[in-house]
């Protein structure tokens, strides 16, 4: 990756994590780009190696989001991070990874507060149907509760647990427990009837990352 597409993915991605983050982009190699932020700093340096124990490691090989607490032993100092791929083409390229000194407290709570017309309730994970982008708003719907998140769904998928949700479409994210039918669609690969009947296309996109994880 040239220098002008790590800007951009900086420039896109940083503003998804806290601001106590450090960030680290790397090829499939080594690492590219390294912004440390003032709570935590692993002293990377552009260009070192990518080591097998590290999250960013996990993340390229799996081709997946990985979240993980590390101890001490590769750079001296424990941390938590979340790394995402980075895919062009189809192809992964390398990752961007957060690095927190402790696992944020907004991820380690199994909710989401929505905001209805009145209050802002929290909505357990296991009780989230589906997330739908709309006018520039997140709305979730849950067994009991609408309403809507002022994060985006970049950065809910980013967030979320990739377990339990999984993007199916540019505009939804679902919870994959909450998926009661696959239909095939003509305008799209498949429709999912979810378990309040709410119908939620996958576009062609997503199609084979939900098939790999359904087993069809």
């Amino acid at each position: 990756m040239d220098s002008s597409i790590v800007q951009h993915l900086f420039n896109n991605f940083y503003q998804l994590f806290p601001n106590t983050s450090s960030i680290a982009i790397a090829d499939l190699d080594k690492f590219i780009y390294y912004k440390p932020s003032l709570d935590i700093d692993l002293k990377i340096k552009p260009g070192d190696t990518i080591h097998s124990e590290t999250v960013t490691y996990k993340a390229i090989t799996t081709k997946k989001r990985v979240k993980e607490y590390k101890g001490d032993t590769i750079f001296g100092v424990s941390y938590y991070a979340i790394s995402q791929p980075i895919m062009m083409q189809k192809k992964i390229v390398g990752a961007m990874t957060a690095i927190f000194p402790r696992e944020p407290r907004g991820l380690s709570i199994p909710y989401l507060t929505v905001r209805t017309s009145d209050r802002w309730v929290p909505i357990h994970f296991e009780n989230i149907i589906f997330m739908e982008a709309q006018n520039r708003k997140t709305n979730v719907t849950s067994e009991n509760r609408n309403g809507t998140h002022r994060y985006n769904l970049t950065e809910l998928e980013i967030i979320l647990p990739n377990n339990i949700f999984i993007r199916c479409h540019r505009s939804y994210i679902i919870n994959l427990h909450q998926i009661r039918e696959v239909h095939p669609d003509s305008h799209s690969t498949f429709i999912l009837i979810m378990s309040d009947q709410s119908r939620v296309p996958v576009s062609q996109s997503y199609s084979k990352q939900l098939r790999n994880i359904l087993g069809f």
